[in-house]
């Protein structure tokens, strides 16, 4: 399973909200509800985040074997 609790604690870290991705990213309410629930995400959201983060995938991302 792959979860995204990197993604809340680096936005944490910088100070962020997920009023700022939903801006800064052009990412919705929804894209951001599913990410909170680790939901699947296209490949092309992970890109505008990491973007926008100035970051890579392994900063916000991770396998959790279930």
């Amino acid at each position: 399973m792959i979860v995204y609790d990197k993604l809340w604690k680096l936005l944490e870290s910088k100070n962020l909200s997920t009023y700022w991705l939903r801006e800064k990213c052009g990412i919705d309410s929804k894209t951001v509800r599913r990410l909170k629930a680790n939901d699947n995400m296209e490949t092309k959201t992970l890109d505008k985040l990491c973007s926008a983060l100035d970051c890579s995938l392994s900063d916000i991302a991770e396998y959790v074997k279930e």
